[in-house]
């Protein structure tokens, strides 16, 4: 038997003590897949998620029946993640296990909580996703993607897991990750008077709202989604101000190449790298987009490299930077190989109606 505990938002809750024991699994479950915690949460990080601005988020923990009310006793976690302004007929549900809890149905237990929550928002589609250490080769032992580009174990728990409960994998997206410092002189480019590179660190200046606004709209429908009902996400001026105020909120820094186009006073792409400030040695790669009327200019290598430019000055002591791309994302990857990013492992983006 399972006991299912709601994660409070307040830290003063009676049920507080929760949180911690997410993140215990959340670290166990990544030392074990990865061999580090550097995309695992912290708990302010984690309390901070549970009050996003246009997103309502429920964490629930797992607990053998019977156990003591704390941290220690925690041995699985989920999240169910239901947008508030695009996308708003689908859930997000994420389930963990600590690796010496699995088999003992404390995921199955977890998920039909968070299939639960979902349905009682009026929610008919479900995403989830699963990491995999490596990609196999093609074969009889990998799954492939219904996009041609990539491919996960058949034979493992996560895979077998979402089989089982009605998913359909629709992409597979690789992680990479790029050793600090990077040697990028030999890759660097004049874009021409027409194109200029803004930078902005843990805000966002009033005169470029509109157009960052814009982008992230863009970045909802012009990034590969391959077979996911996924909509176009609007964004506006509040909501990139909301979201300044939430990435520092969660005790992280952020880094924006934003690329002007000189002519019009447009932008006309950007990229994002996002920072723990409590692990120096670790970056995350946001998004980066170049809208589609402007590509053809090398802008994303541009931004990419003001992007790294800037983080030796902000964040000297970083080491490597993480990244996500759709395997089908030729034109990305490209770009991110060419910097000197690596393959780390592979992720399952899963779906299934409610």
């Amino acid at each position: 038997m399972v006991d299912l505990v709601h994660v409070p938002a307040d830290p003063d809750h009676p049920d507080a003590w929760t949180v911690e024991g997410t993140v215990q699994v959340g670290d166990a479950v990544d030392l074990a897949l990865h061999g580090s915690t550097d995309f695992a949460l912290d708990v302010p990080t984690t309390r901070a998620t549970l009050t996003e601005p246009h997103r309502e988020v429920h964490r629930l923990v797992a607990l053998p029946d019977g156990a003591p009310r704390t941290p220690a006793s925690v041995v699985g976690r989920a999240m169910v993640g239901l947008p508030l302004v695009g996308n708003a007929h689908l859930a997000v549900v994420y389930v963990g296990v600590h690796p010496d809890w699995r088999r003992r149905g404390i995921g199955a237990a977890l998920w039909d909580a968070g299939l639960e929550i979902a349905r009682a928002a009026g929610r008919r589609v479900v995403v989830s996703d699963s990491s995999y250490r490596t990609e196999p080769p093609p074969g009889p032992d990998a799954l492939e993607s219904p996009t041609g580009s990539g491919r996960i174990p058949v034979d493992d728990d996560a895979t077998r897991f979402a089989l089982a409960r009605g998913f359909t994998l629709e992409q597979v997206v690789r992680h990479s990750v790029l050793d600090l410092p990077a040697s990028v002189d030999h890759l660097r480019a004049d874009p021409g008077s027409d194109y200029r590179v803004h930078l902005m660190q843990d805000e966002f200046p009033a005169q470029w709202l509109d157009g960052l606004a814009v982008l992230r709209t863009r970045m909802s429908t012009d990034a590969p989604s391959a077979g996911l009902e996924l909509t176009e996400d609007p964004w506006d001026t509040e909501r990139v101000l909301a979201d300044g105020a939430d990435i520092r909120r969660r005790g992280q820094g952020f880094l924006v190449a934003a690329v002007e186009h000189v002519p019009t006073g447009v932008l006309a792409g950007f990229s994002e790298v996002r920072y723990p400030l409590d692990k120096p040695a670790v970056v995350h790669q946001g998004d980066t987009l170049v809208l589609r009327e402007h590509r053809g200019h090398g802008l994303g290598m541009l931004a990419k490299i003001a992007v790294l430019d800037a983080l030796a000055e902000a964040r000297p002591d970083a080491e490597r930077i993480h990244t996500w791309n759709a395997q089908e994302n030729a034109h990305m990857l490209a770009i991110n190989v060419a910097l000197g990013f690596r393959q780390a492992s592979v992720d399952a983006e899963w779906q299934r109606p409610l």
